[in-house]
């Protein structure tokens, strides 16, 4: 195992391909400061990389994370737009990385997700959530709108009635009632959590990251192309997996009743 040094408001572990990067303010439920967001994009460019494959993302103690940090804000010598901007800035590095990179992302919602912390929880290509968990938006109660890719993700997860519930009227949604709504893939016990990303991020990692990443492009520009764009993008990408050399495996396995075994 490795240990990024060096990391104030976030940890983060790599043991061969899988990384584990916990928000790491529990005093503070996890609130998203100017530091922890800088490192936490810091820490999505050490994904973005060759070898790893998978990323779970959870939170310390009782929060994933109550969203911004307004006590930062208020504290801050900046005016609250200029120092709201500029964090809001890195965590959208973070979230663009973590959608763009090859590794798979499992958020594990590990406690109260809020505000910019339900942005960030959704953003996850899987996502999983203790049955403690909870998600609220919260902006409006702060006279503030939504940030994290929320306006993105949501309306494409639960649709825009209710994105428009969830953004106007605050409501908080139970583990479950996330899950029914298609915001989480699997509700587990709070105890259970970090075992089950655990072994999450192990099944992925044993699958081919070229095929994964092909996944995730795929799913991203689905709403923004057209048909024959996108049936464009998936032979081309089809075709250049078959290529390569998970893709080779892969087609040899099938053909000799073989487990695949991918880098």
């Amino acid at each position: 195992m490795t240990s990024a040094p060096g990391y104030q408001s976030i940890t983060f572990e790599q043991t061969g391909p899988i990384a584990r990067i916990t928000l790491n303010r529990p005093e503070a439920a996890n609130g998203m400061n100017d530091t922890l967001l800088r490192e936490l994009a810091d820490a999505a460019k050490r994904c973005d990389v060759p070898g790893i494959k998978a990323v779970v993302l959870t939170g310390e103690g009782r929060f994933f994370s109550a969203g911004g940090d307004l006590k930062a804000v208020a504290g801050s010598p900046e005016r609250p737009g200029r120092y709201i901007k500029g964090i809001a800035d890195d965590l959208h590095k973070a979230v663009a990385t973590f959608a763009r990179m090859d590794a798979v992302l499992i958020t594990a919602v590990n406690g109260v997700a809020a505000g910019a912390g339900f942005s960030l929880a959704v953003s996850g290509d899987l996502v999983l959530a203790a049955s403690s968990a909870s998600f609220t938006m919260a902006y409006t109660r702060a006279g503030l709108s939504p940030d994290g890719g929320a306006s993105y993700y949501l309306p494409r997860l639960v649709g825009i009635r209710r994105t428009q519930e969830l953004m106007l009227t605050n409501r908080t949604l139970s583990a479950q009632e996330a899950a029914d709504w298609g915001l989480v893939n699997e509700v587990v016990d709070g105890a259970d959590l970090a075992a089950r990303a655990g072994e999450l991020a192990t099944q992925i990692a044993s699958g081919s990251s070229t095929s994964q990443s092909a996944v995730k492009k795929l799913l991203l520009s689905s709403f923004d192309n057209g048909l024959e764009v996108q049936l464009e993008l998936e032979a081309r990408l089809i075709g250049a997996n078959a290529d390569a050399p998970d893709g080779r495996e892969g087609i040899d396995a099938f053909l000799t009743k073989r487990a695949p075994k991918f880098d």
